[in-house]
């Protein structure tokens, strides 16, 4: 899988055409040929100004410590009235200056007032009266499969593009630029390509239900196969971003191994007792941490298998609050999708062989 990377350009960038087709001699817009189509013109026409175009430059060291910027194009949204603008955080990490430019043409030189890598979002900040109006996030856990949506943005650096597919699934589990994990992402046929980073996915009813974020490419472009971040992760991430410049995560503090049938099959073959085929077995164990206070335990050695090392003698985590626990990553978007922190939730857990449930209140990951 692989992150919608922003574009580095090394051509000027691609001003805006006309969104739609008019007839010759500046005549009214074609009239739609169905209902259908012509929700899909008002969506572009009634929420194009509000996606911009974000240019990041990022300063790199050439030969004799010679400075080289390099531009990346990516998309993001007027989010609000105070001149906050949403997109990705791969979009503008490491970015040195970044400028905003709206449909118009007009640029602005933006902030970036909060990032938060764990969930790939971030907010800029522009001083600028007038902007469009803000889009407003709808209820991503209420779309349906199946449903028409519609990806506004800027791939390949050409400003206002309008794509059109359906949501294809719910529930993706996607990774994260810090090697986290996002739950609840919507998947979708809706051609998204580099530079669409950030840029809204909207329903027929002009809701933003998601944020462009990934595809799945052999070759770098759209393969059918897109991700976006869902509206309410934004909802829950973006107002610390602008309060606080960061988010806060629900935290175990644990380091951990999956179990899977094949290691479960080879610890058995050299006499470790495993109990189930599946699930998270604690590795090591952060001092201080929730998982410490609660009574967690570690591994107490490790079984080797062509040079891999697998912690056996901690205890296997099966489930949090009765939902399945496979492995880490689902560990890890049931934390960030359904927990808050100062929740305390109930692991299902087997130790020495024998099943049982712990209680742990989770406190916000370390910032480090």
């Amino acid at each position: 899988m692989r992150r919608i990377l922003p574009l580095v350009v090394s051509l000027a960038f691609l001003g805006g055409g006309a969104l739609f087709a008019q007839a010759a001699g500046g005549q009214a817009p074609y009239s739609p040929a169905n209902q259908l189509e012509a929700q899909v013109e008002a969506v572009g026409r009634d929420a194009g100004p509000s996606v911009v175009n974000i240019t990041s430059t990022i300063i790199s060291e050439g030969f004799f410590d010679q400075p080289i910027p390099q531009q990346a194009v990516g998309s993001g949204f007027v989010y609000d009235n105070h001149g906050d603008i949403v997109t990705n955080f791969h979009v503008v990490a490491n970015a040195n200056s970044v400028m905003v430019t709206l449909r118009t043409g007009k640029s602005y030189q933006a902030q970036v007032i909060g990032t938060d890598p764990s969930t790939d979002l971030a907010v800029l900040r522009v001083n600028a009266t007038n902007l469009p109006p803000p889009l407003t996030l709808g209820d991503s856990d209420r779309v349906q499969v199946g449903e028409f949506v519609v990806a506004l943005g800027n791939p390949f650096g050409l400003s206002h593009t309008l794509t059109f597919g359906v949501i294809s699934a719910k529930g993706r589990i996607i990774k994260s630029p810090n090697g986290r994990y996002v739950g609840e992402a919507l998947q979708t046929d809706t051609p998204i390509n580099p530079g669409n980073s950030g840029g809204p996915l909207i329903t027929l009813g002009g809701k933003v239900v998601g944020i462009n974020s990934q595809i799945i490419s052999a070759s770098g472009s759209s393969a059918g196969i897109g991700f976006a971040i869902p509206a309410n992760l934004v909802k829950q991430i973006v107002p610390q971003l602008i309060a606080n410049g960061h988010a806060q995560h629900p935290y175990l503090g644990i380091e951990a191994f999956d179990l899977t049938p094949q290691i479960a099959h080879l610890l058995r073959s050299v006499g470790v007792s495993v109990p189930v085929e599946r699930g998270v077995m604690v590795a090591s164990i952060a001092p201080g941490s929730p998982a410490d206070e609660a009574g967690l335990r570690a591994a107490s050695q490790a079984v080797t298998f062509i040079n891999t090392e697998v912690p056996v003698g901690g205890d296997i985590i099966v489930a949090i609050n009765g939902m399945p626990i496979a492995d880490f990553q689902d560990l890890s978007a049931y934390l960030q999708t359904e927990a808050t922190v100062g929740e305390t939730v109930s692991l299902t857990l087997y130790r020495n062989g024998k099943k049982m449930d712990m209680t742990v209140t989770l406190a916000s990951r370390p910032q480090s």
